[in-house]
């Protein structure tokens, strides 16, 4: 497992602390001496690499992710990206659709989050509007999902209807958390597939220090369990996690820093 530390942001200066993410998740993990399945784990043996960015430079950064992510993508079989906020996902997603299309590869794209980002897309896009940038640069909408999203602008509810991008509420993983996870596999069976974490996912009584926390969310118990399973799926090639903030987490134990740490200890 190749692990890179993307420090970057685009948020509106909301999501400025999502940089340290990287380095701070890391030296949680340190705590973490095992998986759940008993796999070991020790911070100094991974394989880690890191995209230095200048966030004050947007079209610069967005280049620098892009080159380096579709290199990655090239040579290495499974990459894990430590944002940052969500704003890098439009960057790595689209060195990823790329890199689909010279593989002559079927790309697929799921993302855990409790907001659509799909607000008007502007010139570097935000964290509130990756995705939508992303589509309109030629990301397949029929093999996008979104998972768990519960607070939707009326111009993204608009665009996703639109384009009939399929989603997955939080009460399907409460009715039946087992046929949710299994419609989520058999959505990505036979592509190439790419998921995209945003914290925010979980409701914030287990990850308070985000950006914008959405009661009402997965608990990290359902997460674990839905991660822990995807890790097993051999067409998953890469996961980013961000929009943890450690700066908004020194107020809360470091909670969702650790759980960011347990979530990439359960992927290594």
């Amino acid at each position: 497992m190749f692990i890179v530390k993307v420090p970057g942001i685009n948020g509106l200066g909301k999501t400025k602390g999502c940089e340290k993410a990287g380095n701070a998740v890391l030296k949680a993990l340190e705590e973490i001496y095992s998986s759940e399945s008993w796999k070991p784990l020790d911070v100094k043996l991974l394989d880690l690499e890191e995209i230095h960015i200048d966030n004050s430079n947007l079209n610069l950064s967005e280049k620098l992710i892009y080159e380096n992510c579709l290199e990655i993508f090239e040579e290495k079989s499974r990459t894990i990206f430590l944002g940052g906020d969500h704003s890098i996902s439009y960057s790595t997603g689209k060195a990823f659709l790329d890199y689909c299309n010279k593989e002559r590869k079927e790309p697929c794209l799921i993302v855990f989050d409790a907001h659509p980002d799909c607000m008007p897309s502007m010139k570097n896009p935000t964290h509130e509007e990756w995705l939508r940038a992303l589509i309109e640069k030629g990301f397949p909408k029929g093999n996008i999902l979104l998972v768990g999203v519960r607070n939707s602008d009326a111009k993204e509810i608009e665009f996703i209807s639109k384009n009939k991008i399929r989603m997955i509420s939080v009460n399907s993983f409460v009715e039946d958390i087992n046929n949710a996870c299994e419609t989520i596999m058999e959505f990505s069976n036979g592509k190439e597939l790419y998921v995209s974490i945003d914290i925010d996912v979980i409701d914030p009584a287990f990850a308070p220090a985000t950006g914008y926390p959405e009661p009402g969310g997965l608990t990290s118990r359902q997460f674990l369990y839905l991660i822990q399973r995807m890790n097993k799926m051999k067409n998953l090639k890469a996961i980013d996690i961000v929009e943890i903030n450690p700066d908004k987490d020194k107020e809360h134990n470091m909670m969702t820093t650790k759980l960011g740490a347990k979530i990439l200890g359960e992927l290594i």
